[in-house]
């Protein structure tokens, strides 16, 4: 599924100029990487990244050989391995007798709109109330495409028991929980791309709370180190990073064992191996200007190093809301913002890599709020499975 080029384009001139002119710079580095060889890692959040089809454009990259390597959110780990999106029904919980205690804000307990040979697979891997689903099935509520499993029923208490029975699964064999459950998803999500081509989908360690008890299987699958060193594996290879939509990226692509931005020293210091950000490139697209305004500071007056050489409180230094993200980033010689919606920089994105690489893309998103992505969004629901049910007597590929 892809928007027509025409429409791309119709995006691309509802850009700024200097937002434009950036996506230019960005494509050059991220074309000029693949051409000789190099790597390209994704740092992505969740929220947007999932419902404006970003993590599915993701995967489809991965698949043709442009993007090598992903770190993401657990909740992004939930979601795809209940389909990425699905249909759910609302329905008012208290009307169906669940304790209100258990309902969150707004009392609407939410239904899973799931076909009935998928459904009878669930049924028999899972303790199903046949009863509570019939009242779902006959009360009134609104159907929505939303994040898949969460708190669907019976969709997401499926995926968090499913989760508890391939822990132990990822522990034999001390492997991060969603390279295991990446051989059950569907080849559309990048779990299901990272399984197939051995690239590398990690949860950072920031990113491990959320999912319920599948960010749990994450956490608890290696140990904490373990998952920094396969992080920084992963940035170490990588001559460009892009961030998309993504908070504590300073925790991410600094971490324990960085050492040009200064956390790793005394890693390094006792013949520990660490690596470098300098002269890899950072592409980072956020909507978030105040990223903006440190990124010019830092390339007018050296304002942010100046502040961190002097140990000054930068926020007040530059009368800027700033994150901590915002210093590594702002310092980083190779790093290029882009403030704009990710749902419109994605595609744009993609298409230009498609043209000059001369690739042949199957999808490429499109922002939810357009016909097209709306459009997008049916189809990842329609399309995009949820993981297959796992065998108690079966075994993941090690």
């Amino acid at each position: 599924m892809k928007p027509e080029r025409k429409r791309i384009e119709a995006w691309r001139s509802s850009l700024s100029p200097e937002c434009r002119a950036r996506i230019e710079q960005a494509v050059t580095w991220l074309c000029e990487t693949k051409e000789r060889g190099g790597k390209i890692a994704v740092v992505t959040g969740s929220g947007p990244n999932v419902h404006e089809g970003v993590t599915t454009l993701i995967a489809e990259l991965m698949r043709a050989g442009i993007v090598d390597g992903v770190t993401t959110s657990s909740a992004v780990v939930a979601h795809e391995m209940g389909g990425v999106l699905d249909r759910v029904k609302r329905v008012d919980g208290r009307s169906l007798g669940i304790p209100a205690h258990l309902l969150p804000r707004g009392g609407l307990f939410e239904f899973t709109q799931i076909e009935e040979p998928l459904l009878a697979r669930l049924a028999q891997d899972m303790p199903f109330d046949e009863d509570l689903w019939n009242k779902g099935k006959q009360a009134d509520g609104a159907v929505i495409i939303k994040a898949a499993g969460n708190m669907g029923y019976p969709m997401g208490l499926w995926l968090e028991q499913t989760a508890e029975k391939v822990l132990p699964w990822a522990r034999e064999q001390n492997l991060p929980f969603e390279r295991v459950i990446g051989e059950y998803a569907d080849e559309r999500t990048m779990l299901g791309q990272g399984a197939r081509r051995d690239l590398p989908v990690l949860v950072t360690i920031p990113q491990l709370v959320g999912g319920g008890m599948v960010g749990l299987a994450v956490g608890d699958s290696i140990s904490l180190t373990r998952r920094a060193r396969l992080t920084a594996g992963l940035l170490e290879s990588a001559d460009v990073i892009i961030e998309s939509a993504v908070v504590l990226t300073q925790e991410v692509h600094d971490g324990p064992f960085e050492t040009f931005t200064g956390h790793g020293i005394w890693t390094g210091w006792q013949g520990k191996s660490t690596y470098r950000l300098e002269n890899k490139k950072l592409i980072r697209i956020d909507l978030d200007s105040a990223l903006d305004r440190a990124w010019r500071f830092e390339r007018e007056s050296r304002a942010v190093q100046e502040a961190i050489d002097k140990g000054l409180p930068k926020t007040k230094l530059m009368d800027i809301p700033f994150r901590m993200e915002m210093s590594g980033f702002a310092r980083l010689e190779g790093s290029l913002p882009v403030i704009a919606d990710i749902g419109v920089i994605w595609p744009i994105l993609a298409s230009d890599m498609e043209e000059r690489l001369g690739i042949e893309l199957e999808f490429i998103s499109a922002p939810q709020q357009t016909p097209e992505g709306q459009r997008m969004r049916e189809w990842i629901a329609d399309t995009i499975q949820p993981i297959q049910p796992v065998a108690v007597t079966s075994r993941p590929a090690s």
